[in-house]
């Protein structure tokens, strides 16, 4: 699966959606986590329906969302695109989160969890 996170630095999950001017790419399993890479969301279109499909694009690559807010319109968009968006509290590691992640998988996965993950397995392979 692959997981974008809103980070100002790359370390820390700590960004609204909207504002983010970056969003960092790993690609998740239930034995490990790589980073994929860094998206530069910096060149955003004036408009608030532009920017979020701006937004949405330029994290296409991702089946889940972490951030610290989104907007009820945004997270509708979001989920539109097949993207599964995530709250989470400010300032949260993303290595932490990451690791939580696979311990849910490992354990316990909830059913839209699942979903994507089964989903995303032959590609991932």
């Amino acid at each position: 699966m692959n997981i974008a996170f809103a980070s100002s630095d790359g370390e820390l999950i700590n960004q609204h959606f909207g504002w983010s001017k970056k969003f960092y790419l790993y690609r998740v399993n239930k034995e490990k986590f790589e980073f994929l890479g860094e998206i530069d969301s910096s060149n955003e279109p004036e408009g608030e329906k532009e920017k979020l499909d701006y937004k949405i694009g330029t994290i296409s690559r991702a089946e889940i969302l972490y951030c610290t807010q989104i907007g009820p319109n945004a997270s509708k968009m979001v989920q539109s695109a097949g993207i599964y968006p995530a709250r989470v509290a400010e300032g949260e590691s993303i290595t932490e989160a990451l690791k939580k992640l696979q311990a849910t998988l490992n354990d316990n996965p909830p059913p839209w969890l699942l979903r994507i993950y089964y989903k995303t397995q032959e590609r991932d392979e």
